[in-house]
C-alpha cells in the first residue's frame, strides 16, 4: 500500500516533516566534505549532498547552496577566494563529517579532529583521510530566481583517488574505496554494487561487464 501526498498536503505538513520528506525523495545522494579557507587563513569544513556532474570537457561540477540569506561560510569563502575542495567520506569518519554541520566559531577541522591537508600549494584544505579528493576552482555562480538557491559551477583543477578504486577505463569503484552515501539530512549508507552493465542498444541483450 502506498501513501499519497499532493502538493497541498505537502505544504500543509509540519515544517520538519516536509523538510525531511522532500530532502529524501531524490534517493541516495553523494556526500562530500567541502573544504575552504577565507582570505585571512581561517579554514572551514562542511558536509554537502548537492554535488553533481556538469561536463567532462572541460571537467565541471555543480554544487547547490541554500539561499544566501544568512551567513554561510562555505559559500562566502568560495566567492571570496575562488577555491575549494571536495572530499569523499568513509565509514571511518562519517560521524565527524556529520558533526562539521554544527555552527562552530572556529575551524570545523579543529573542532571535529579531522586533519587538514594541503597539496601542491592549492589554497583550500583537503581532508587528510579522504580516499578521493578534488581541488576545484570557481567558474560561475548563479542565483536561481525560483527560490534563491545559489548554484556554483566549478572546474576540476586537481584530482587524487586511491588507486584501488580507479578502473582501467577511468570509472571509479566507490565500493572499493568505501565512499559513504546519504539520504535526507542525517542518514548514511555504504553502497553495494549490483553489477555494471553494457551500453544499451536496441535489439541487443545487456551484458554484465
Amino acid at each position: 500500500m502506498m501513501k499519497h501526498f499532493d502538493k497541498a498536503s505537502i505544504l500543509e505538513a509540519k515544517s520538519f516533516f516536509r523538510r525531511d520528506l522532500i530532502n529524501s525523495i531524490s534517493g541516495y545522494k553523494s556526500l562530500n566534505l567541502i573544504g575552504t579557507k577565507n582570505k585571512i587563513g581561517q579554514s572551514n569544513l562542511s558536509p554537502f549532498s548537492q554535488v553533481f556532474h556538469i561536463g567532462a570537457t572541460p571537467p565541471l561540477l555543480g554544487i547547490l547552496f541554500r539561499p544566501h540569506t544568512v551567513e554561510r561560510h562555505t559559500l562566502q569563502n568560495i566567492l571570496e577566494t575562488n577555491y575549494f575542495t571536495l572530499n569523499h567520506v568513509t565509514a571511518d569518519f562519517y560521524k565527524q563529517a556529520h558533526q562539521t554541520a554544527a555552527r562552530y566559531e572556529g575551524s570545523e577541522f579543529e573542532a571535529t579532529g579531522l586533519e587538514e591537508e594541503y597539496k601542491l600549494d592549492f589554497y583550500a584544505p583537503f581532508v587528510e583521510p579522504s580516499p578521493l579528493k578534488v581541488g576545484c576552482k570557481l567558474e560561475e555562480s548563479l542565483t536561481l530566481e525560483i527560490n534563491g538557491t545559489v548554484m556554483v559551477i566549478a572546474s576540476v583543477e586537481h584530482l587524487w583517488v586511491d588507486q584501488k578504486g580507479l578502473l582501467p577505463d577511468g570509472s571509479l569503484d566507490l565500493e572499493a574505496i568505501g565512499t559513504v552515501t546519504c539520504s535526507g539530512l542525517d542518514t548514511y549508507y555504504l553502497g553495494k554494487k549490483l553489477s555494471r552493465l553494457s551500453y544499451p542498444k536496441p535489439n541487443k541483450d545487456l551484458e554484465e561487464i
